[in-house]
This record gives structure tokens, sequence and C-alpha cells, in this order.
């Protein structure tokens, strides 16, 4: 199970004037690589707030008083807003619930899409290039101190291997450069033969005659050589004709020579762009080492192979045998100090399960986070999220408690204040038309427990790493690591210019089914429907290609058929990018054929969490039966249940569970104790008191042990499950 997201104890409230309203109430969920999870209740459930609390956009009144939001080896809920902004958008975007609220009416779409992309690349290349010098001074080290290679030769290796890559850099950022203004021409050509057929007015002999220009400019062999010839044809064939056009007010066709022969260039241009890329990664270290020699004539997929052959033999097979040995040292080396941290933790942990003060927990906290900070192995690739969070996770947990230790007793002593206020002025016989705000108390052995849990957890992940040490992959690590510098390589040298953004705008408004993306590119949001605006908020998310997509009830605004047009295409996206997607929404029926698992929340509760499987054919909780007995379908045919009442008022969360007073089947304990999370498998668990082993037993209602029927009829009969 590859969890890529995972939300630990979220408790979120907003103040208001009329209180502390209790939005999100001790939640916890992992979201699987490639996934989709769907997070399904009422509106005021806490589901949108959950979302933003992922990417930190909360509103200024909202109070996060616990949990952790863990990522990439980041808690989201603790990082600033300089590390959450490498974050947001870039691995992990949003779509809205209404998409004109979403875009800038006065702005062309085409820049909303293009604007982020342009802003955040030279801060990503910077970045990639500091990590990918810090990862490979920390591999020479452990090459060196693991007695893999001598210091001489650690140098010459990690040296060789930055210099080729340097070079490769090079090669490339020639060949991008190159592709970049092929692309250009190729829009332009594009857009001048778009307009010619449309009539339309314009500089044909200047774009053509740039375009022309430009061609003949070209400075990467890899990208030109093979072309060049016909290049210029074609290009020369098109300055000749340039003359010839003469347009009149009524008429602004091309002739039919100029017009052939600028096709003719496009295609070639479009060629070129579409040609094999060379590795240059291989390449790189080809050229180093045979430097008069013309690699540019030779086919390129040959020169792949030829120069992948030539990097094992004299490099890479030596280099990587270098970096498993290193590799290895390194897990060794911090496994030594791992041990270490558990028994500094185990140490301090019985005093925090005792009485403690501010100062000496402070003290304590200070040698478990050393500990914990000397145990991470720089050299991991995959980070260790509980480690990596280890330091603000404790801090935040330990603040807490003194910060309540200090605030219960002024809460107690401002709502007794108030309640005498209400009864003196009762006893006088005055009508009162205000309540008292409870007191805000928490519950300071709870606090206790989560910095317990907080040592605890990590305890427990740092031994199962010891136990299972052995069967530690660290070949399959070598190759992590090579990807790792290969990838960072290649950000460096990616460089978007505003062509190249217009030209990724294009594809992505072509991708998510936008007609005639070109001359929408210039539209302004008003001018598009609400499917098709929805659309090009998915295209804004997806510019930076996302690891996690959240999607908060973005088919709400939209009718029937549009709706399933987008969660088709949101299907699409996930298999062809292998997106992990987050999907909020109040209607089940709408996950029903896309979601993996379902997690349904109520008044701030995730109230049952199970697979689509567990959720939609076997549902324990009242508010599952609930939202699936009102929930319409094509076959039924009695009379739909609709659920009484209202959600309570989160400002006073009910003391039992929060659906009590809407549920049929609720019981007297119901009303007085918040029910646990029951396991009724691996997969599936729900927070009612009728899971409990004494509790009577009911059936599933009617209406859904018959949907459930019909659904698995359907299913027997090879139709596809339709809830």
């Amino acid at each position: 199970m590859d969890k890529i997201l995972e939300v630990k104890n979220l408790k979120i409230s907003f103040r208001t004037n009329a209180g502390i309203v209790r939005a999100v109430r001790d939640i916890s969920f992992d979201l699987e690589k490639g996934k989709t999870l769907a997070i399904v209740g009422e509106s005021g459930s806490g589901k949108s707030v959950t979302s933003k609390a992922i990417l930190g956009i909360l509103a200024g009144n909202s109070i996060v008083e616990g949990g952790e939001i863990l990522y990439d080896g980041m808690d989201l809920l603790k990082i600033d807003e300089s590390e959450m902004h490498k974050v947001r958008g870039d691995k992990i975007s949003m779509i809205f619930q209404d998409p004109l609220s979403s875009l800038n009416p006065i702005v062309k779409i085409g820049r909303q899409i293009t604007e982020a992309t342009l802003l955040k690349n030279k801060a990503n290349r910077k970045e990639a290039r500091k990590q990918f010098n810090s990862v490979l001074a920390l591999l020479r080290q452990a090459m060196i101190e693991s007695g893999a290679a001598s210091e001489e030769k650690a140098k010459e290796m990690c040296g060789t291997f930055d210099t080729f890559c340097i070079k490769a850099n090079k090669f490339e950022h020639l060949y991008n450069v190159d592709e970049e203004v092929c692309e250009d021409c190729t829009t332009h050509l594009k857009d001048l033969l778009f307009k010619a057929e449309k009539n339309q007015k314009q500089n044909v002999k200047y774009i053509a005659g740039d375009v022309v220009a430009k061609a003949n400019k070209f400075k990467s062999e890899f990208f030109v050589h093979e072309y060049r010839d016909r290049l210029q044809k074609a290009s020369k064939k098109v300055k000749d004709l340039l003359p010839e056009y003469k347009p009149t007010a009524e008429d602004n066709h091309l002739s039919e020579n100029l017009d052939k022969a600028i096709r003719e260039l496009t295609a070639i241009l479009e060629e070129m762009c579409g040609q094999v890329k060379p590795n240059f990664f291989r390449i790189g270290f080809y050229s180093l080492k045979n430097p008069g020699e013309d690699i540019y004539k030779e086919d390129t997929e040959a020169l792949n192979e030829k120069a992948l052959k030539f990097l094992d033999e004299n490099f890479m097979l030596e280099f990587l045998g270098y970096c498993e040995k290193a590799l290895k040292y390194s897990s060794e080396k911090y496994l030594s100090k791992k041990r270490e941290a558990v028994r500094v933790l185990k140490e301090q942990l019985p005093y925090f399960e005792g009485k403690i003060s501010e100062k000496e927990s402070k003290d304590r906290v200070k040698v478990m986070v050393k500990a914990v900070l000397e145990s991470i192995d720089p050299l991991e690739i995959k980070k260790d999220n509980r480690a990596y969070t280890f330091d603000t996770s404790i801090n935040d947990a330990v603040d807490r408690y003194f910060r309540f230790e200090k605030q219960n007793p002024k809460e107690q002593a401002r709502f007794d204040k108030q309640t005498a206020k209400v009864e003196k002025l009762k006893a006088k016989g005055r009508k009162i038309d205000w309540k008292v705000v409870p007191a805000n108390i928490v519950d300071l052995d709870l606090l206790k427990k989560n910095i317990c849990n907080v040592i605890s957890g990590l305890v427990d992940k740092y031994e199962g790493f010891d136990k299972n040490f052995e069967s530690v992959d660290f070949s399959e690590r070598k190759v992590e690591i090579v990807d790792f510098f290969k990838d960072r390589a290649s950000k460096v040298v990616y460089k978007i210019t505003r062509s190249m953004a217009k030209e990724n705008a294009i594809k992505l408004m072509e991708e998510v089914g936008i007609s005639e993306p070109r001359m929408r590119y210039n539209q302004y949001p008003f001018e598009f429907s609400g499917g098709m605006r929805q659309r090009i908020v998915i295209a804004i998310a997806l510019t930076a290609d996302p690891e996690i997509l959240i999607c908060d009830e973005p088919t709400t605004a939209l009718d029937v058929t549009i709706q399933a047009q987008i969660l088709e295409l949101i299907n699409e996206l996930k298999v062809k990018r292998n997106l992990s997607i987050i999907f909020i929404t109040h209607d089940l029926g709408v996950v029903a054929n896309m979601a993996d698992d379902i997690a349904v929340m109520y008044a701030g509760k995730i109230v049952e969490q199970g697979s689509a499987s567990d959720i939609f054919y076997d549902p324990r909780h009242p508010y599952t039966w609930a939202l699936l007995s009102s929930m319409p379908d094509l076959d039924t045919k009695e009379k739909l249940e609709s659920i009484p009442g209202t959600p309570p008022n989160m400002i006073y969360p009910p003391v039992g569970d929060a659906f009590a007073d809407r549920n049929k089947y609720a019981m007297q304990i119901d009303y007085e104790m918040q029910p646990p999370m029951f396991e009724i498998s691996e997969t599936h668990r729900a927070a009612t008191w009728l899971l409990h082993p004494d509790a009577p037993k009911l059936e599933t209602p009617q209406i859904i042990r018959d949907r459930i029927a019909r659904m698995k009829a359907k299913n027997n009969n090879g139709g596809e499950n339709n809830a």
C-alpha cells in the first residue's frame, strides 16, 4: 500500500461572533498513490474545510486545533508559506466547485492557464540545481566513509558524473531552446493558416518572414541535422512566394502556392518537434570521452543505444556499484542512530505519561528532536514522513498541552461568570434571549495522549524499519538515486518561454475537451459555457502535472449530462497521468463508478470508511443508509426517503452521535456517548453503536437491500456497477 498523503487526527474550528464552530473533529484517512478517495456528506460536514487545510488556504478565522497532514516528508499544517508555495499547484492542485468564481472575468483564458507555469519555472529550476548538488556531495562523502572508493576515486567518479551531467544539460538546453523556437514557429504558422481560412486580416509577410528567419538559426545539431536541407528549401520557397501576397479589403486568403508552401514548412517543423529525442544523459558521457567524434550524423535511436553501452562499460556500472555500497553504508550508519533514537524516545516516554512541567517538557523534547534529526538518512530519496515531521509534531503537541492548561481555568471562569449572570437575571424574572457559549475546555489527558502518540508512533516506525532492514533492496535504491539526479538535471534545463507555455496550454485545452483551442485561447471566461469553464479550471489545475488532484464538488453547478462528461474526463486524466484524487461531493451516486475508497462525513467526523464496494454493497452506518436511500437511480420505483431534520449547530456539538437526532434507529447511548470506530473488515470501518456486540441486530433498510440486489444482478449479467 503506497500512501501518498496521510491525514491524522485533524481538528479544525472557526472563530465566529456566535462562538467557536467545530468544523472538523478528529478525522484520519490515507490517500493511496494512483487511487481516488471520495469524501461524501451533506453541506457543512467539513469536506471542503479538510481539502482547504491540505492546500493551506483556510480562512483567517480558522483554528487548527490538532492533527497532521503528511506529504513528502512534510506536515502541511506546520510548514511556512514559502515551503507550501512549492507544494500548492505544483504537487497538489485543486478544482473548485464554481468554475466562474475560480476564473478572473477580465483576463483571457490563455493567460490564466499559463501564468502560474511561467512564474514558478525559474524557482523550480533553481531548487532542482540546489538538490542535485547537495545530494551528490552527500553521496561522495558516503562513498569515502564506506570504503567503497578512496577519497581520490570518489572525487573523480562524482566529478565525472557532475561534469557529464552538466555537458548533457548544455546539450539538452540548446535542444530545448530550438524545440521551443520550433514550437513557437509552428504555432505562428498554424495561427496564420487558421486566420487565413477564416479570411481574417493579418500581417502575413511579417509573420511568415519572421518564421523563415528563425528556421534558419537553429543551434542544436542534434535537433536540426537530419532536417537541415529540407528545412532550408521549404523556408526559401515561402520567402520567395511572400512578395506575391497582396490581400484586399475583402479577401485575406492566401494564394494556392503560398498556402501549400506554408503548409509544407509547417509539416517539417511539426516533424522536427516530434522527432525522437536523444538521451542526453548517455550522450553527455559519450561526448565527454570521445570529443573528436562527429556524433550528430548518427541515427538518434542507434546513438542512444551505442551511448548506453559505452556509458555502462566505462562508467555507470562501476559508479552504481559504488552507489550501492555507499547507500548501504549510509543506511546501516543511520540504522544505528535510529536505534539510539528509539532508546531516547522510550526513555522519555514515561515522563509524558505522568505529571509534566513546561520547562522540563521542552528540555526533554529538545533531547528527542536532536536524536531523531540525527537518525534521518539524507540519502533516502523516499522520505519518512514521521521522522521528518517529528520536530514540528512533538513541539506542537507539547505547546498545545500547556496552552490549554493555562486557558482551561480562564475559560471555565468565563463560563461560570456568564452562567451566574443568566441565573441572576432569571431570578429577577428577566427574559433571556441569548445563550451562554459553552466552555471551550480541552481534555488535557487527551492532549497528553497525543504527545505520547507522536513519540510511540515514531518508535513503532523505526522498530519496523529495523525488523525489515535485511529485506531492503539496495540495488533498487541505487537506481532510485540515479533517477533522482537525472530528474533534477532535467528540471534545471527545462526553461519555459511564453511560446512554450502557450503551446502547452493549447495541448491541455485539447486534452480536456475544448474544441478549437487555438481560437478559444484568446477568449474570456464569459464566452464559455459552464461545462467548458470547468474544463478550463481542470486544465489550469493540471499545468504543473501534479501528483494529487483535489476535486471539490466539481460537478455541482452543472447539469446532469455535463456532469457525466466531467466525471468521465477526470477518470481518463487519472489513468493517463497516474493521478491520486480526492473527490469531494454530497452525492454518493456521483462517485459510484469512479471512487476506489469512500469516506462518509457527518458533522465534522468520518462516520464510515471503506472501499467503494464496502460502502455500496455493505453499508453499516445509519447516515450512509440515509444517503443511499435518498439517492435516485433508473430502476428505483418506490418513493425515495428524505433525511429528516437538519445537521446540528457545530457551535454546540452533540455529546453523543451527531446523527442521533435524525436517526430513526438511534438508541439511548447515541445521545450520551460518541461511538468509536468499529472495524468490520480490514478495509471497512464505521462509527455506530449498532455494531457493538450488545446492540440489537438490525437489518439494512429494504430500499437499500433491493438496490444492492439489483446491482449484483447487473454485475452478474456483465453490467456495470451502477449505484
